[in-house]
This record gives C-alpha cells, sequence and structure tokens, in this order.
C-alpha cells in the first residue's frame, strides 16, 4: 500500500513532537518525557487514568523500539520511523491504546466526553500548533457544550496513523507546516 502524500506528513510530524528533546532520533526518553508533559496537561484526571496514559507512551515506545529498531542502538531514526506509515498493522494495539488513553485523559469527568480546554491542554503539551488543534477541534463538530465525543478524537487518532487515509480531520494537525 503506497501511502498518502498527507499520512506521510502526519507521520513525519508525530516524529518531530515525539522527538521531545530534538536530538533527531526518538528514544525512551523522549516519551518518558512526553508523558509527564501531557499527564501534568489535565489536573483533573484521575491517577489511574494519568497512569493508563503513561503506561500507553511505554507500549508505544517498546513497540517502534521492537518492530522498527532495525540496527539495535536502541533509537528510532526518522528513517525507520516511517515504517509506521508503510506498515501500521505492526503498530495497532499500541496505537488503539494510547488513543483509547489519550481520549480518556482528556475526559476527567468520565462522562464520554472531551471539553476544548482539556482538548486544547493536551494538544498543546504534545506539541502541536494552536491554530491546528482549534481547527481539528472543530472539524470533530462539538455540540452546544463546546465537547466532542472522546471515541471520535480516539477514532480520529486511529486514523491519523492509516496510510490509506486523506482529508480527514487529523490533517488539519499539518497545515501551514513546512516539511
Amino acid at each position: 500500500m503506497t501511502p498518502t502524500s498527507e499520512a506521510t506528513d502526519r507521520v513525519q510530524l508525530v516524529f518531530s513532537l515525539f522527538d521531545a528533546d530534538g536530538n533527531g532520533y526518538l528514544e525512551q526518553a523522549d516519551f518518558d518525557l512526553m508523558s509527564d508533559r501531557v499527564t501534568a496537561a489535565v489536573p483533573a484526571a484521575r491517577d489511574a487514568v494519568k497512569e493508563r496514559l503513561t503506561a500507553s507512551f511505554g507500549g508505544y515506545w517498546d513497540t517502534l523500539r521492537t518492530e522498527l529498531d532495525a540496527n539495535g542502538d536502541g533509537r528510532i531514526s526518522p528513517e525507520e520511523f516511517t515504517s509506521v506509515v508503510l506498515d501500521p498493522q505492526r503498530f495497532d494495539t499500541a496505537v488503539d491504546e494510547f488513543a483509547e488513553a489519550l481520549a480518556a485523559m482528556g475526559d476527567p469527568e468520565g462522562d464520554g466526553f472531551v471539553a476544548r480546554s482539556e482538548f486544547i491542554a493536551l494538544m498543546l503539551a504534545i506539541g502541536f500548533e494552536r491554530s491546528n488543534i482549534e481547527t481539528l477541534f472543530d472539524a470533530f463538530g462539538p455540540d452546544d457544550g463546546d465537547r466532542i465525543r472522546a471515541a471520535t478524537w480516539a477514532d480520529g487518532i486511529r486514523d491519523y496513523y492509516r496510510p490509506e487515509k486523506s482529508g480527514i480531520p487529523g490533517d488539519h494537525l499539518t497545515a501551514g507546516l513546512s516539511g
């Protein structure tokens, strides 16, 4: 399967954001740092939800290291990471857990909805551009209370990693960014 150009852009953006220390590689320390930033973004989230998100970051890293670290150096290069978009089935379990855990983090009341404020806080903690975050939230179709369904967000995260997808809400995250 040939990935869409939008999918390639999405994966390149995720790599740059997950490279939390900016050294050009993904390493466990990046996922630990990202986990700390993101779990701190919604202080009202329950401890169990924060622990689940922390575990999902760890699981995501473990999957990347196991599946992509071709040379065994304990870090993932941009070239190695591109395999995510070329063979997403290898990452479905890690992406599913991450999607569910992140959406749950944005739902501190546990009512199945994510308010704009929590959504923005989490997405800023990950490193996305605020204007793109706002546009993405609007694309998910918020209700009259300015909330989106947590399940809608989780599905949007899953779609973000699908190579055949284009024209999805997640594409708003790469708008205006140079590649």
